[in-house]
């Protein structure tokens, strides 16, 4: 006994891509806990849908993600700068 196939509806779209905090690393070349670390330091940036204790994020959370890292690393950078003579 099979399953009958889905109606071809034309309305219906594809289901979203979701990813992992993983691929978002992957895809910015970022160790995994930079990435991590944004993700659950900034409210701002939610999973799009939980798969049992895994968040899963959409494409729009690996430009936030970029975002945030390169103003930590703006911060870091001013912050060196201003370590010159007292």
């Amino acid at each position: 006994m099979g399953t009958a196939p889905l109606p071809n509806r034309p309305d219906s779209t594809s289901p979203p891509t979701l990813i992992t905090p993983g691929v978002i690393a992957s895809e910015l070349a970022q160790p995994m806990h930079r990435v991590l670390h944004v993700l659950a330091t900034r409210p701002a940036i939610r999973p799009a849908a939980l798969a049992g204790r895994v968040r899963l994020y959409d494409r729009r959370a690996i430009e936030q993600v970029r975002l945030e890292l390169a103003s930590i690393d703006r911060r870091r950078g001013d912050a060196g700068s201003e370590g010159g003579a007292a």
